[in-house]
């Protein structure tokens, strides 16, 4: 995984969009921003690289999910994304297509097509990236401060209010 953030960030250097003045380390089990948002309960989502570091063009954050399942099928119109699996055992669904991603593995997700994951074995850990960055700090920071799991119409209406549309349900893992 080194190397895919490495080569991410050097082709935003090179393409004079990173704002970070100074290099930076985040340490293991530490958030670029302070404390890292917590998932479903016990589930850390943290900030790697945050999109005011690269000139809102690049986010990266780690999750380390002791929950099953994921997010409702949605799309991200400006954003790509990519995930990188370190642990676990993942579905995902992009478009009509299905995946299954295991520890090492990568996935690229493209902005506009419809696409969402599920979290399969009792522990998982991925790091996922969006370009740009778009408004994912403040979504995760949003759900995490919601008390139990939000109704569909909640849920939709948080996706909306930074820049997604939920277009479907969850995946259902075969």
């Amino acid at each position: 995984m080194k190397t895919v953030l490495s080569l991410t960030l050097a082709a935003l250097a090179l393409s004079g969009s990173a704002m970070a003045a100074e290099p930076f380390v985040v340490e293991a089990a530490q958030d670029r921003l302070g404390d890292a948002v917590v998932l479903f309960g016990n589930s850390p989502n943290r900030v790697k690289v945050a999109g005011a570091d690269t000139g809102g063009q690049l986010a990266v954050f780690e999750y380390i999910g002791r929950t099953r399942g994921g997010p409702p099928l949605h799309v991200h119109p400006d954003q790509d994304e990519i995930f990188y699996i370190r642990a676990g055992e993942y579905a995902f669904q992009v478009g009509d297509k299905h995946y299954r991603l295991k520890a090492g593995d990568t996935i690229f997700l493209p902005r506009g097509v419809p696409h969402t994951f599920s979290q399969l074995s009792a522990e998982g850990h991925m790091l996922f990236m969006f370009t740009p960055a778009g408004d994912m700090e403040a979504f995760f920071r949003e759900q995490g401060a919601l008390k139990g799991v939000p109704t569909p119409e909640e849920g939709a209406a948080l996706f909306a209010a930074h820049g997604m549309k939920v277009v479907g349900p969850p995946l259902k893992a075969k």
